[in-house]
C-alpha cells in the first residue's frame, strides 16, 4: 500500500497540513489540545507515521552511528565489542551502522563516504585486536578508535591495558609459590606480545625471580604453536625446566595442555598454566578449566559508543583509555610439584601420533 502522507492526515483531521507537521513533531504553538488529539487520532487511523530522516536532517541529529570494523562482526573471540557498543548506543536511542571490512583498503574508503554522507551523529573504527594504526582518510576528528590506537594524535581510543594485565598473570603463578615461570610469545601481534612480556619481567624482578631467556619461548598464536613452544621447554635440563607457563592467548594455553599429557604430565598437579583472552569455548572448557586473564572486549565497546556519543566524558581529546584485564581464576594453577617431571614419564606411544 501507499505510504500515507501529512496531507492525508490534514484531510482526516480537517486541519491544514501545517498544523499537522507541527503536532507531529511536537513544535511549541498554540494549538489546542483537543485539535493535537484529533490530528493524532487522524494520524493513526490513516497509518502515518513521520520520517525519522527528514526529522534528523532538521534537528541536525539522525540518531545512528557509524562503527567500522576490519573482522569484529564476523569473529565470535572479539564480537563483545559490537554488543557493548550496541547495547550503549540502544540506550541512547541510537541505531548502529556497521560496516566489516575484513581489512580490505577500498570497502573501508567507500564505507568511511557512504557513513559520513548519511550524516551520522557519531563515528567508531574498531580493531580485531589491539595494534596501532594508520587513521583513514574521511573520519572526523571526534572519531573514538576501539581496540587500536591511531599513529598520529587527535583522537580519543581504548585498548587493554596488557602490560597490566601480563603483569597480573606472571604474579598469579608468582602468588602460588612458582620461580621458574615460561612465557609462551608470539610475534603475530608485537604490541600486546611486548607489553604482555614486559608485565611478566616486571613480575619476576619484583619477587627476586632472575628471568631466564630460555623460558621466553615464541610460536604461533595457535594449539599447534603452543604445543611446539611447550615441547622445548620441556626438553630443557631439568632444573631449568618451567613449573608454570604463561600463555599470550588461551589457543597456545590449549598447545600447552596437549604436550602436558603427552608427557604423562598433569595440570596443574605437574605444571600450572595461565592463559589470555578468555576466549568462548576455549578457556572454561578445558581440563581443568583454564585460568586466564581476560580482555575486556564488551567494557571497550561501551566505553567507545558512549564516549562517541558524549555519555561519558573524558578528558584530553587524544588520549589513550587502558581498560582493566582481570584475572579469571580457575582450575589450572597450582603449587609448584615438588620435584618437576622427568622426560622418562613420555608416553611414547601417544607422542608418535603427533603430527
Amino acid at each position: 500500500m501507499p505510504r500515507a502522507r501529512i496531507s492525508d492526515v490534514a484531510a482526516a483531521a480537517g486541519v491544514s497540513a501545517s498544523t499537522v507537521s507541527l503536532v507531529m513533531n511536537d513544535v511549541e504553538a498554540r494549538i489546542p489540545e483537543q485539535t493535537r488529539q484529533r490530528v493524532r487520532d487522524a494520524a493513526r487511523a490513516v497509518g502515518y507515521a513521520p520520517s525519522s530522516v527528514a526529522r534528523g536532517l532538521r534537528m541536525q541529529q539522525t540518531h545512528t552511528v557509524g562503527l567500522i570494523s576490519d573482522q569484529i562482526a564476523t569473529t565470535p573471540f572479539a564480537g563483545r565489542m559490537l554488543a557493548g557498543a550496541q547495547d550503549a548506543a540502544r540506550e541512547s536511542g541510537h541505531l548502529v551502522f556497521l560496516v566489516d571490512t575484513d581489512g580490505d583498503a577500498g570497502i573501508e574508503r567507500d564505507a568511511i563516504r557512504a557513513l559520513m554522507a548519511q550524516q551520522v551523529d557519531a563515528m567508531i573504527y574498531a580493531c580485531m585486536w589491539h595494534r596501532v594504526v594508520d587513521a583513514p582518510a574521511g573520519l572526523p576528528a571526534s572519531t573514538v578508535f576501539l581496540d587500536c590506537r591511531p599513529v598520529a594524535g587527535g583522537y580519543r581510543s581504548v585498548v587493554p591495558d596488557d602490560r597490566a594485565g601480563g603483569l597480573a598473570a606472571a604474579r598469579e603463578l608468582v602468588a602460588a609459590g612458582h620461580r621458574r615461570i615460561a612465557y609462551l610469545d608470539t610475534d603475530d601481534s608485537p604490541i600486546a606480545s611486548s607489553l604482555r612480556h614486559a608485565g611478566y619481567v616486571e613480575a619476576l624482578t619484583e619477587a627476586g625471580i632472575p628471568v631466564d631467556p630460555a623460558l621466553h619461548v615464541n610460536g604461533d598464536t595457535s594449539a599447534h604453536g603452543g604445543r611446539l613452544a611447550t615441547e622445548r621447554l620441556l626438553d630443557l635440563p631439568e632444573r631449568r625446566r618451567p613449573t608454570a607457563i604463561f600463555c599470550f592467548n588461551d589457543r597456545m594455553a590449549v598447545g600447552v595442555y596437549t604436550a602436558a599429557h603427552h608427557r604423562g604430565l598433569e595440570i596443574p598437579r605437574d605444571l600450572s598454566v595461565v592463559g589470555y583472552d578468555d576466549q568462548q569455548l576455549i578457556a572454561a572448557e578445558q581440563d581443568p578449566p583454564l585460568t586466564t586473564v581476560a580482555l575486556p572486549h564488551y567494557a571497550m565497546g561501551r566505553w567507545a559508543m558512549e564516549v562517541a556519543l558524549g555519555v561519558r566524558a573524558e578528558g584530553d581529546e587524544d588520549a589513550t583509555h587502558l581498560m582493566e584485564c582481570p584475572v579469571i581464576r580457575r582450575d589450572s594453577v597450582g603449587p609448584p610439584p615438588a620435584q618437576v617431571a622427568k622426560p622418562n614419564r613420555r608416553r611414547a606411544s601417544l607422542t608418535e601420533r603427533l603430527p
